[in-house]
């Protein structure tokens, strides 16, 4: 297991219109470094964010997609990223980066 900090956990947030439908239930999603566990995904967002108490962490491995290089037929392949979703308690505070989008 690699030796993470917790600022280096948490990537960026994503913005999808499926991820801000789930910040209705108070469900955070954010691209996270790809060897982190739920473990340190939850310190990291407890750490970052004043306030905030994580009830569950969610993760998914996502593969890098195919892409065909401009104007030949050789293939290669995007990395691969791990995502996390990230459920707060019903008495914690929002997270303050996605206020207003």
């Amino acid at each position: 297991m690699a030796d993470i900090k917790y600022y280096d956990v948490i990537l960026k947030p994503v913005v999808t219109e499926k991820s801000m439908e789930l910040m209705g239930d108070k469900k955070y999603t954010f691209l996270v470094h790809p060897q982190a566990t739920k473990s340190q995904v939850k310190e990291a967002v407890e750490k970052m964010f004043d306030g905030a108490k994580v009830k569950n962490v969610n993760t998914m491995n996502c593969d890098g997609k195919k892409k065909r290089v401009r104007g030949t037929m050789q293939f290669g392949k995007t990395a691969k990223t791990k995502k996390a979703v990230v459920q707060l308690t019903e008495d914690s505070k929002d997270i303050e980066i996605f206020e207003g989008l």
